[in-house]
């Protein structure tokens, strides 16, 4: 088949980690992939070699952008095109007319997010052939604008294996040395961006009260502040300040390879108010961390609580570090927590199922 991937995000997350992991695995599988992203787009930064003449440069500017929707039918029509796939919600009514305009493509959106979708989609739409929702709470907020017909659920997934076969210790230890974290230390940790939907505040007040009880416990932030001024990053960093945690925090903004920070984690935590999905929770449940998730709609699609890790309620910094605490008492619960999610992820979230299951999609229109 030949599938065009739409997405205009100016920032990689969870949803464009999503797209070239599809793509890149729809191309193992023999089809043609096209490309219709921004020229700086971090999607392109992950395949440098993705073929040029297969990218169609674009920058959507806003939700009915005719002009964009204009230039993409045109390299439908060139190209041949059978699916076209959108990503990011700005691009769906762009998307939606270029289908119109070119005529014979099929026209299919992933929602990655669990905001509602607003009234006018559901007569702009129409058009939409199916719509795939990255889990069950997300579909079901599609079904307020789409029929039940047009929405198929499909997990995020990942090569779990990346993660799992690893050499544990080894990369434990350069961890922790290179970031100057002591090697008999308790580490528990976080990934997400920066931003007050993610928690990491909540996180801060939660460390605040561990520390009373496991003194030396440290503990390690990843994410980025996309927003202008970084007032998000400055607030936290401030708070960890006025706490006097400044020795027991290390911030990174980035960590493209995850694996070393994982394997030197003795927990994950998820403190996020909302979560669609979470891919950074099922990359620490592939590496085999015990983990620590506030109850959001991903979360609880993902753990299994008791079994694969622990809930505990959002926006409860004292309910999330009574939960981290209940497992640093516990080193056997630890590891059997850490061991049934990495079983879990493997069985249920592999990048493989993720794949056929899309590809399914496809053949079927």
């Amino acid at each position: 088949m030949r599938i065009l991937q739409i997405s205009s995000a100016k920032n990689y997350g969870g949803g464009e980690k999503h797209l070239v992991d599809l793509t890149k695995g729809l191309i193992q599988n023999g089809h043609e992939l096209f490309l219709a992203v921004p020229a700086d787009s971090p999607v392109l930064e992950k395949m440098p070699d993705f073929p040029k003449e297969r990218i169609l440069p674009v920058r959507i500017k806003y939700a009915l952008d005719f002009f964009t929707a204009r230039k993409i039918a045109k390299f439908i029509k060139q190209n041949d095109i059978e699916i076209v796939h959108a990503h990011a919600a700005k691009d769906y009514f762009p998307a939606n007319l270029a289908v119109k305009f070119s005529k014979n493509a099929k026209l299919i959106l992933t929602r990655h997010v669990l905001f509602p979708m607003k009234s006018p989609h559901k007569l702009a739409l129409k058009n939409v052939s199916k719509v795939i929702a990255v889990s069950s709470a997300v579909e079901a907020n599609l079904q307020k604008t789409f029929p039940a017909d047009k929405i198929v659920t499909v997990p995020n997934g990942i090569d779990v294996e990346n993660w799992a076969n690893v050499e544990t210790e080894k990369l434990r230890k350069e961890f922790r040395f290179e970031n100057n974290i002591p090697f008999d230390a308790t580490l528990v940790g976080t990934v997400g961006e920066l931003k007050r939907l993610k928690g990491q505040q909540d996180f801060i007040l939660a460390a605040r009260e561990i520390v009373k009880k496991f003194s030396d416990t440290h503990f390690v932030i990843v994410g980025k502040d996309h927003s202008l001024n970084q007032e998000f990053r400055r607030d936290i960093k401030r708070l960890v300040k006025v706490f006097d945690l400044e020795e027991k925090f290390t911030f990174f903004d980035w960590i493209e390879d995850t694996k070393p920070l994982l394997s030197s984690l003795d927990i994950f935590v998820s403190p996020s108010h909302s979560e669609s999905f979470g891919l950074a929770i099922l990359e620490a449940m592939a590496s085999g961390c015990a983990i620590v998730s506030t109850e959001t709609a991903g979360a609880k699609e993902l753990i299994k609580h008791k079994k694969s890790g622990l809930l505990t309620e959002k926006k409860d910094p004292l309910k999330l570090a009574e939960t981290i605490c209940e497992i640093l008492e516990d080193e056997k619960k630890q590891k059997t927590l850490g061991q049934n999610a990495q079983i879990r992820a493997r069985e249920k979230f592999g990048l493989e199922r993720m794949i056929a299951a899309t590809e399914n999609i496809y053949r079927e229109l």
